[in-house]
């Protein structure tokens, strides 16, 4: 499936990658990517073609689906508690660690760091003060949530959605990974309900076949999560 480039705004872009979606956001002094793709192995140079300022890298987090074109890069942004669940697959690169409160300026253009885990332990979201929009990577989308198998944990992603709350009327608009783009703020207020009602047993399963492994779909009618007791 071709990629499919999407002008936001004047200095914002999304790349559709099968499924998945990266960011190009530019600033007076530099280009950030956030996110590498999936089926994709050249996001840089698909950047490149879009900005001339020098590019540098985040990842919200480390699933295959969000790492496809690291190895473009030498270092590139990232939560150190990502590092586990980056380093599993055997990719290398030097990992720049950004934490909670960090705030990377493209110039005239910050971005602030906010650590979000659950989905994984190093899942971040990035708050972009001036366009009062919120990057959310996986962690709020209406789409369907990968919340089974190794890093990840409902109940730490509960409390993160509920320390997200904290950043209320900062922005208007949420631009997830998957799903829909975009989504409005009060999405972060019905995930957190939906998981706790998955946690209480309230919401019904249906079994899924998911890339070759058996899981529970807990379809909430405006997001879903993937998810085994």
């Amino acid at each position: 499936m071709e990629h499919e480039i999407i002008r936001i705004n004047e200095n914002s872009w999304r790349i559709e990658d099968g499924g998945v979606r990266f960011f190009l956001l530019t600033g007076t002094e530099k280009a950030l990517l956030i996110d590498s793709g999936m089926m994709v192995n050249n996001a840089k140079e698909i950047a490149e073609k879009l900005t001339c300022l020098p590019i540098v890298l985040l990842n919200t987090h480390a699933d295959r689906d969000h790492t496809g074109s690291n190895r473009e890069f030498e270092a590139f942004y990232m939560h150190p508690d990502e590092e586990e669940n980056y380093r599993k697959d055997g990719l290398g690169g030097q990992i720049l660690p950004v934490h909670e409160g960090d705030v990377l300026d493209l110039g005239d253009r910050p971005l602030e760091i906010i650590h979000v885990p659950g989905h994984t332990p190093g899942s971040i979201a990035l708050l972009d003060r001036n366009a009062r929009v919120l990057i959310s990577g996986d962690s709020v989308q209406d789409g369907h949530i990968f919340m089974f198998g190794p890093f990840r944990n409902m109940e730490n992603y509960i409390k993160s959605l509920e320390h997200l709350k904290a950043w209320d009327g900062c922005y208007d608009e949420v631009w997830p990974s998957h799903g829909s783009l975009p989504v409005s703020p009060d999405m972060v207020g019905k995930l957190i309900e939906g998981a706790k009602e998955v946690l209480a047993g309230k919401v019904p399963g249906e079994k899924q076949e998911f890339h070759g492994m058996t899981t529970t779909l807990y379809d909430l009618g405006y997001a879903g999560f993937l998810y085994d007791k």
